[in-house]
This record gives C-alpha cells, sequence and structure tokens, in this order.
C-alpha cells in the first residue's frame, strides 16, 4: 500500500493539509495523537472512520515528508 491511497490534498477540505481520504482527519492530527502516547491500534477503535492502514499511511506520509526536506537541507 501507498500513502497516496490514503491521503489526499484538497484545498476545499482542512486549508489544503493532507487528510485521510474520505474523512477530516489530517496527518497532523494522527502524528499527535502518537505523540500523546496512543497506540497505532488504539486510533481506529477510537475513530471509526479510520483503518490501521491509515495511521500507517500518515507515518510513510511523515516520513517521505521529512526525507524531502532534510535532503533540501543537506550540504
Amino acid at each position: 500500500m501507498a500513502y497516496q491511497d490514503r491521503i489526499s490534498i484538497d484545498p476545499a477540505i482542512r486549508s489544503g493539509k493532507p487528510c485521510i481520504k474520505g474523512t477530516w482527519i489530517t496527518v497532523y492530527d494522527i502524528l499527535e495523537y502518537l505523540a500523546g502516547g496512543m497506540t497505532a491500534d488504539q486510533i481506529p477503535r477510537d475513530f471509526a472512520s479510520l483503518a490501521s492502514d491509515d495511521v500507517n499511511a500518515a507515518l510513510e506520509f511523515a516520513a517521505v515528508r521529512e526525507r524531502k526536506l532534510a535532503g533540501s537541507t543537506a550540504r
């Protein structure tokens, strides 16, 4: 599964922030839940509109974005 299958960026939804397709839940929201102590298994149980693959896609999206940012500042 590629994160592109689960994440979309639409200017009309959450001001264009990357969201799980079909929801208003952003990648940032999922990362905040994880940083706040929720496990990847707890998130889909608490949010019926999410699947475990959505959490994995959010993590993959964040990793790819971080890699791009790190690459753009490498010297």
